[in-house]
């Protein structure tokens, strides 16, 4: 003969979860306000973007997000209370924040689908540092308003007087003055050209015979040495290589977008 099941073994478990229900979903929640539910869903969106800017996933920072969070929901039942959210205002900043969000988003996908390489990334470092070989100098230089003085200055350094002290007692370029006039290495295209094919003609040590014009006045010229163009590791600038060819490629899918639509508007500038 069959045992019938007892009427306790069935109603126990509907009841436990009957009970259960509403603590799962309060579990989904991090508080009711004013009768409405806040779903912990919203806390765990903002400390993920809290948390892609940087900032360390601390139990203090959940602990504002948890706050924040709360108190948007009670400003924004207020705000809808007073009949904001049906203005005109509100609904034309709305759609200007769903562009923003889209067009974001557009552009995020693009970048995720075409992250920059290392193969590129090591081509734009070799064309770079191909194109900045050559030879670097270091000069010093002694800056005055008149001819006369520049003279008078070069007459006294082959009188005996050191270049440093002059320049520092004379020179008027407040970058270099107080240093004895020393510019460190640098690039002939580093200097105006008056400047730079004065210099390049220099042996190591010599002195421009005669003062050289230039925009800013009359320099008195001294080669102190010259070497190989130096140029940073590869490690060293990796990153800013990175973001630069990562901001031509979004460029370039801008204008691909932008060529592609049909519209008869007329940009003013198309940079």
């Amino acid at each position: 003969m069959k045992t019938s099941t007892p009427l306790s073994r069935l109603v126990l478990p509907t009841l436990a979860a009957l009970l259960a229900a509403p603590l799962i979903a309060q579990a989904q929640n991090i508080a009711i306000v004013n009768g409405k539910a806040v779903p912990k869903a919203r806390v765990d969106a903002l400390m993920a973007q809290a948390t892609r800017q940087g900032q360390a996933k601390t139990p203090e920072l959940e602990q504002q997000v948890r706050d924040e969070v709360v108190l948007r929901e009670m400003f924004m039942q207020e705000a809808e209370k007073r009949g904001m959210a049906a203005t005109a205002d509100y609904k034309t900043q709305m759609e200007f924040a769903r562009q923003s969000i889209l067009i974001r988003e557009l552009f995020a996908e693009h970048a995720k689908k075409n992250p920059v390489t290392d193969a590129e990334i090591q081509a734009e470092y070799d064309k770079f540092k191909g194109a900045s070989g050559g030879t670097e100098y270091r000069a010093r230089h002694i800056l005055v308003e008149k001819e006369d003085d520049a003279k008078a200055l070069i007459a006294q350094i082959k009188g005996g007087a050191k270049f440093e002290e002059v320049a520092k007692k004379n020179s008027k370029d407040p970058g270099s003055g107080e240093n004895g006039g020393d510019l460190d290495f640098a690039g002939p295209g580093a200097y105006v050209p008056e400047f730079s094919q004065a210099m390049v003609k220099l042996k190591k040590g010599e002195m421009t015979e005669a003062p050289v014009k230039s925009q800013f006045g009359w320099h008195i010229i001294k080669l102190e040495d010259t070497r190989e163009a130096q140029f940073p590791s590869l490690e060293e600038v990796k990153g800013q290589i990175q973001q630069r060819l990562a901001q031509q490629k979004q460029a370039a899918y801008r204008d691909e977008i932008r060529a592609k639509a049909k519209t008869d508007y007329k940009f003013m500038n198309l940079n």
